[in-house]
């Protein structure tokens, strides 16, 4: 609950429903359009891009439609401008929530959210009224990590380029950077032929706060909605 929804929904993407689907799609196509506009696409020169690309082929995203996410970042193809936007929000049981948006239609996008949270219980707060809440750093996530990397030989080099900590979570490595340094350990370990299967930067919550039965369920039923919103690229709550 903490922050890592976008990693599992892309782990269980193969069993999403076709709507689902298609919000995802959409998702991942506004990523590299966003990562293209800001530093060109080419992804072997723009980090974001290739690790959007990265992610956009685990989801089986059509070579196709990652093309056209690109044309349309360059200026070509489509039309509408995409914007970036970080809304503020709390959920049932004083829960925070920062919502990040990838729109061409920031009216809609508004809307939408906000009709979500009032359904159940919540409401979009003010201009930074949550997010001293959370802090960014960068995350990247190793599965069958005992067969891929062996810590005591590697941890201090992952420290000196940049790791801040190291731990195993759920059967996977996690490895937490500085936003800046993000590119830097991913690189370093694909140099030693590891390929990360997640690699991002997230908001994570300073502090967790344990809700009820009942507000989880409200906020469940908020997640679910914000899945399915094809302008909401990822959410994060300090939700314990």
């Amino acid at each position: 609950m903490s922050g890592h929804s976008k990693w599992a929904k892309l782990k269980h993407f193969k069993g999403a429903l076709d709507t689902k689907k298609s919000a995802m799609f959409t998702k991942l196509g506004h990523l590299i359009t966003i990562a293209a506009r800001e530093a060109g696409g080419d992804p072997i020169t723009n980090f974001k891009l290739r690790v959007a690309i990265e992610k956009a082929n685990k989801a089986s995203l059509p070579k196709e439609n990652i093309e056209r996410a690109v044309k349309r970042g360059l200026g070509e193809g489509e039309k509408g401008q995409l914007e970036e936007i970080i809304y503020e929000a709390f959920g049932a049981g004083g829960a925070a929530i920062v919502i990040e948006v990838l729109t061409d239609n920031k009216n809609r996008a508004t809307s939408s959210i906000r009709r979500i949270f009032n359904r159940y219980g919540g409401a979009l707060g003010g201009q930074n009224s949550i997010l001293w809440m959370f802090e960014r750093k960068g995350i990247l996530r190793i599965t069958d990590s005992k067969k891929t990397i062996n810590l005591e030989e590697m941890e201090l080099e992952l420290i000196d380029k940049g790791a801040e900590d190291i731990k195993e979570e759920g059967g996977e490595l996690a490895i937490y950077t500085k936003p800046e340094n993000l590119q830097k350990v991913k690189e370093f370990l694909e140099s030693k032929n590891i390929a990360p299967d997640y690699a991002e930067v997230e908001w994570f919550a300073k502090n967790f706060i344990k809700i009820s039965e009942e507000d989880q369920k409200k906020i469940d039923n908020i997640f679910a909605e914000l899945d399915e919103d094809p302008d909401v690229n990822d959410y994060y709550t300090n939700i314990e």
